[in-house]
């Protein structure tokens, strides 16, 4: 976990742990391991010095609004079985009671998530949870089929909360698209919630900065942009839930801590119901 993809997930979790009152993601710092932390601060402290300063702002509101997104679907139905794409170092389903949860990453994501999360169950730091992690590459239909084919037999009739977050802007156009659509695919679709960048945040300046940074630690170059118009027929087609960063912090903050202009605009799309 030194180089590339792997480490820079950990900055996720460094973000959230910077703002725990926001993030209410008391498991957050728990996923980096005691010989990493130093390493991760000093990469987040790099990180916010030369491209972004408010990466815990924008995660942390993110990952409160998810995190409230699926209390409302656990309250609606114990039953409902999670799954998180893109899963990383989230904390979902130990934060939250869900009976069965489905973690999908790249293989050597998904490795290091199951590994940590054996390591923090048997110290007594999260609570022990029917967790499944399954390695798929979901820029691929084979990878997409697999995690249809996971979620089918896993979820055995029972309503399935769909998370992709913080993924679907690094995949070609097609494949963002077709892993935004995959949660409304499933017959027993409860919810789904994916984190996006809007078409007119192209030429965001912010942003522009973020991606060189993250290219030189293996971020594909190319990124993916969504219309809020297109959202409905991606989501499952009925009413969409859309807040940005500011929206947000209005929601969680009751003010505007810093305007959109100086953010990346990462916004997060939910939709109830409506599987196909």
């Amino acid at each position: 976990m030194h180089l590339g993809v792997e480490q820079t997930a950990y900055l996720v979790n460094e973000s959230r742990a910077r703002r725990p009152e926001l993030a209410r993601d008391p498991l957050a710092a728990a996923w980096i391991p005691d010989g990493e932390r130093g390493d991760v601060r000093a990469l987040w402290e790099e990180f916010a010095g030369d491209v972004y300063p408010y990466d815990d702002l924008v995660v942390s509101l993110r990952g409160r609004f998810i995190a409230d997104t699926l209390e409302r679907a656990l309250a609606q139905d114990p039953d409902t079985v999670l799954v998180v794409c893109g899963a990383g170092f989230s904390s979902y389903p130990w934060l939250l009671p869900f009976r069965t949860a489905l973690e999908v990453d790249l293989p050597t994501m998904i490795e290091a998530k199951r590994q940590r999360a054996a390591e923090l169950m048997d110290a007594g730091v999260i609570p022990r949870r029917d967790v499944r992690h399954l390695a798929a590459d979901l820029g691929t239909p084979a990878g997409r089929e697999a995690v249809a084919a996971a979620v089918r037999e896993l979820a055995d009739g029972r309503p399935v909360a769909y998370v992709a977050e913080g993924l679907v802007f690094y995949l070609p156009p097609d494949e963002a698209r077709a892993v935004a659509r995959l949660g409304a695919e499933f017959a027993d679709h409860a919810v789904t919630a994916v984190s996006y960048w809007p078409d007119w945040a192209e030429d965001n300046r912010v942003l522009a900065d973020q991606r060189l940074w993250f290219r030189r630690r293996s971020v594909p170059e190319d990124a993916s942009y969504l219309t809020h118009d297109e959202l409905p027929g991606l989501l499952g087609g009925g009413s969409v839930e859309d807040h940005g960063p500011e929206s947000l912090q209005r929601r969680y903050l009751d003010h505007v801590e810093v305007p959109e202009s100086d953010l990346i605009p990462e916004y997060v799309a939910v939709s109830w119901g409506g599987g196909r």
